[in-house]
């Protein structure tokens, strides 16, 4: 058996979550089946059971809005990922960027399409900030990808739950795989020399935010909380890769404004690749020390009033139990 993934990013290429995701599934996968991996950049790998194929555009042509290049991008893409033969037994799509590939696939090559759901367009509306009518058309191919899937995975029974309430979908497609992290890289450290070549002190607790900056990451919450934090602690932001021009914009003002009204406001702009080589100046490199985690995106926040509003409900509902049942026992006294 042979399995393509379609995907817009693939290390070293990444600015997301769904990235580093695709890049461990694949690695792993490879281990045990062909693999071929077809994705948005230049990338070309070749190792053992593992094939990876970048696929560029040139949009200085497109007269489209500025916002509309990335989704007619993505639509070239996909289609010349279908010009190239594929000799695969099944297509998995990762991110609505690669639906329309996955459906291009499923329909003229007859092979089953899987797609791993990292996030859902419905719940994701300032999207609309960075793609314009774009947004429209992410809802549109997402719901149908999702749709005609032969099968689909979650990443979480809360986002099974979401793709079964937002979509017409069989829930006996649905099936919820956890990500997972590779033990040899995520592992306990005890140096602390990126903490200090950053400006951390390793003696001092901090808060840590890690993530894209992004609304859906709600970077923009916690720089408004930050003035009536206690100073006791550091703040290290570890935030790039920002939706727009204007939210990076954003992003920089208020940190500025942060560092102004109190000490030990640290933004870290970096990315490095699993070597630890620096890849581009606007996303975090790792560091490990102690810290107080502040990173909850706006689905998994959703998720966590769920489940506090479930809970009260559960917790009402067996009071007015044991109301009911104290005053039958009164009654029969």
């Amino acid at each position: 058996m042979k399995v393509l993934f379609l995907t817009n990013e693939y290390p070293p290429h990444i600015y997301g979550g769904a990235g580093v995701h695709v890049g461990y599934l694949s690695r792993e996968l490879a281990k045990m089946m062909p693999v071929e991996v077809r994705c948005f950049g230049d990338q070309r790998i070749e190792e053992a059971n593992l094939t990876v194929t970048g696929y560029e555009v040139d949009t200085s042509d497109f007269s489209c809005p500025k916002p509309l290049r990335s989704v007619f991008g993505a639509v070239r893409r996909c289609t010349d990922f279908n010009t190239a033969n594929i000799d695969a037994d099944l297509v998995h799509c990762h991110t609505w960027y690669s639906h329309f590939g996955g459906i291009l696939a499923k329909k003229n090559y007859g092979i089953p399409l899987v797609i791993t759901v990292h996030s859902l367009e419905p719940l994701r509306p300032w999207k609309r900030e960075q793609l314009a009518g774009g947004y429209d058309f992410s809802l549109w191919i997402e719901k149908t990808a999702l749709e005609m899937a032969d099968a689909i995975i979650a990443v979480s029974r809360e986002t099974k739950d979401d793709i079964e309430r937002l979509f017409d979908v069989a829930p006996a497609r649905v099936h919820v795989i956890h990500n997972g992290i590779d033990l040899q890289q995520y592992r306990k450290v005890d140096s602390t020399s990126a903490l200090k070549h950053y400006g951390i002190d390793p003696n001092i607790p901090y808060l840590l935010f890690v993530g894209r900056i992004t609304r859906q990451k709600g970077f923009q919450h916690l720089l408004r909380a930050i003035p009536f934090m206690n100073h006791g602690f550091q703040i290290v932001l570890c935030a790039a890769a920002p939706d727009t021009p204007e939210m990076a914009e954003e992003m920089k003002t208020a940190v500025e404004r942060a560092k102004a009204q109190r000490p030990g406001v640290i933004w870290i702009n970096e990315m490095v690749d699993h070597e630890g080589r620096l890849i581009r100046a606007d996303k975090p490199r790792k560091i490990r020390a102690r810290s107080r985690r502040a990173h909850q995106s706006a689905n998994e926040r959703s998720t966590t009033t769920r489940r506090i509003r479930q809970s009260r409900a559960q917790t009402s509902r067996r009071k007015l139990q044991l109301d009911v049942n104290r005053t039958k026992n009164e009654s029969t006294l």
